[in-house]
C-alpha cells in the first residue's frame, strides 16, 4: 500500500496551499481600494490590499524556497521554472514595446494631418516647440554607465557562485544592489529637475507623457530588480544557493540583464535620438 503512494516521476505535486485564494482576495481588495482612492476616497483600503499582497508574496515564495531545500525541485521542475521566467521576461518585453510604440508613433508622425489634436500640441515637430529636454550626455549617460557596471557586478556574483566563492557572491550582490539604488536616486533627481510635466493639467504635453511612462516604468522595474537582488543577498548570507541549485539567483540575474538592455534602448531612442536639434536643459 505504501508503495502505491510513492513518487515514481520527476514532477512536483505541490501540497494544498492557501496562498492562491488569499492572493486573489488581496488583489481584489487592492484594486477596489485603488479605484476608490483615485476617485477621492481614503487610501486605507488600498493600503490594506497592498500589505496583504506583499504578505502573500513573502509567504508563497517562502514555501517555494522550502520546497527547493526539501529536494522537490528536480531537474525537470527546475527546467520548467526557467521556462516560466523566460515567458515572464518575454511578456515584459512586449510591455515595453507598447511604450516605445507610443513614443515613436507620436514622434515620427508629429505632423500627421489626421491627428489634428496632436498637431495642435506638437506644431508638427518633435519634441513639441518650447520643450526643453534633458541633455543625454549628462545624467542619462551617468545612469547608463551605472547600469552597465551593475550588469558586470551581477555577472561577477553569478560566476563566483558557480565556483563556490561565497565572498565573491556576497560582494558582487552588494555592489549590484548599491548600483541599482544609485540609479534610482539619480533618476529621482532627474525627474525633480525636469522642465516638462507628465500631464496637460500641469502644463505638460504628449512628450512628457511618453517620456515619463517609458522611463518611469523602467525605473520601477529597476526598483523591483534591486529588491529581488537584495533578497538574494540576504539568502546568500544565510547560506542559500549552491553551484548546482540557485535558480532564485539566476532568475534575478536574468531580470537585471533585461532591465539593462531596455535602458540601452531607452537611452538611444528617447534621450539621444529625440534630442537632435532641440533645446537642451542643462541640469
Amino acid at each position: 500500500m505504501a508503495d502505491a503512494h510513492a513518487k515514481h516521476h520527476d514532477y512536483h505535486l505541490v501540497n494544498p496551499s492557501p496562498w492562491p485564494a488569499i492572493g486573489g482576495a488581496a488583489a481584489f481588495i487592492l484594486a477596489v481600494g485603488a479605484v476608490s482612492w483615485m476617485h477621492g476616497g481614503h487610501w486605507a483600503v488600498m493600503g490594506l490590499g497592498f500589505a496583504l499582497v506583499l504578505y502573500v508574496m513573502f509567504m508563497w515564495w517562502r514555501d517555494v524556497i522550502n520546497e527547493a531545500h526539501a529536494g522537490d525541485h528536480t531537474p525537470v521542475v527546475s527546467l520548467h521554472l526557467r521556462y516560466g521566467m523566460i515567458m515572464f521576461i518575454a511578456s515584459e518585453v512586449m510591455f515595453f514595446v507598447a511604450w516605445f510604440w507610443a513614443f515613436f508613433d507620436a514622434s515620427l508622425f508629429a505632423d500627421e494631418a489626421i491627428q489634428a489634436s496632436r498637431v495642435a500640441v506638437t506644431e508638427g515637430v518633435w519634441p513639441p516647440k518650447g520643450t526643453a529636454i534633458f541633455d543625454p550626455w549628462h545624467l542619462p549617460l551617468l545612469n547608463t554607465l551605472i547600469l552597465l557596471t551593475s550588469g558586470t557586478t551581477v555577472t561577477w556574483a553569478h560566476h563566483a557562485l558557480l565556483n563556490n566563492d561565497r565572498q565573491g557572491l556576497k560582494w558582487g550582490l552588494i555592489a549590484t544592489v548599491a548600483l541599482g539604488a544609485l540609479f534610482t536616486a539619480v533618476q529621482a533627481y532627474e525627474y525633480a529637475h525636469a522642465a516638462f510635466a507628465f500631464s496637460r493639467d500641469n502644463g505638460g504635453n504628449i512628450y512628457g507623457s511618453t517620456f515619463f511612462m517609458a522611463t518611469g516604468f523602467h525605473g520601477f522595474h529597476v526598483l523591483i530588480g534591486t529588491i529581488f537582488l537584495l533578497v538574494c543577498l540576504f539568502r546568500a548570507l544565510k547560506g542559500h544557493f549552491t553551484p548546482q541549485q540557485h535558480f532564485g539567483f539566476e532568475a534575478a540575474a536574468w531580470y537585471w540583464h533585461f532591465v539593462d538592455v531596455v535602458w540601452l534602448f531607452l537611452f538611444a531612442c528617447i534621450y539621444v535620438w529625440a534630442s537632435s536639434g532641440v533645446a537642451i536643459l542643462h541640469e
